[in-house]
């Protein structure tokens, strides 16, 4: 359906319209303070459009327009990244990086947030970084997490009040699977990792809305 731009009493009656259905004429132009005649052609408008439905002897009710499943454009540009994020899994910086591969299988993902005894983030270690290390035939139980981090410094992230279509550009911009997701950021504080958001969230994200 193409897009209708309505007038202020019109939205005014829609919205009437979606807290009251149903609702007969005289009492829509009671609640405007207007004769049912005056708003007659907008009543018509809105039936006629599908924004509003109406039956003899019952009243108005929300139309196809209102009451059809939003685009999933629509959908994916006001969702938040709140909505979707997952529990971020993380490891102590001074952990070894044997331990962080046990981590990685145990957890089945391909991304671990490493924190610092405050409890900050301090990097971040991908799957693709343990296994150049594990190529160059090092001893994983002797190297510490910090080692071969990707530092604070260069970490890419969002926060719960992103959007997600945001956090998406921001993984296609910067190459990356999975992106932290942080409450404060201050050059004395750090991030708090409140959770992760990946591609495959995403994925699963868009394929759940089509399919529903």
């Amino acid at each position: 359906m193409n897009k209708i731009e309505l007038t202020a009493r019109q939205q005014q009656i829609i919205d009437i319209v979606q807290k009251k259905t149903p609702i007969i004429g005289d009492q829509i132009a009671e609640q405007l303070g207007l004769p049912k005649p005056t708003i007659r052609s907008d009543l018509s408008l809105l039936v006629m459009t599908q924004y509003l439905s109406a039956k003899p002897k019952v009243g108005y009710f929300p139309g196809e327009r209102l009451t059809a499943k939003e685009p999933l454009r629509t959908v994916l540009v006001n969702m938040k990244v709140k909505d979707i994020q997952s529990v971020p899994v993380v490891i102590n910086e001074n952990a070894t990086l044997h331990e962080a591969v046990v981590a990685l299988f145990l957890e089945d993902v391909g991304t671990l947030f490493v924190i610092n005894k405050e409890g900050r983030l301090s990097g971040i270690l991908s799957r693709k970084d343990l296994l150049k290390m594990t190529l160059g035939n090092q001893d994983l139980s002797e190297v510490p997490v910090c080692m071969l981090m990707t530092r604070a410094v260069q970490i890419i992230a969002v926060t719960p009040e992103d959007h997600v279509v945001e956090a998406a550009q921001k993984m296609i911009n910067y190459e990356v699977d999975s992106l932290p997701v942080i409450r404060t950021w201050n050059q004395e504080d750090g991030y708090e990792v409140v959770g992760r958001i990946t591609k495959t969230t995403i994925t699963k994200l868009v394929v759940q809305i089509a399919v529903e």
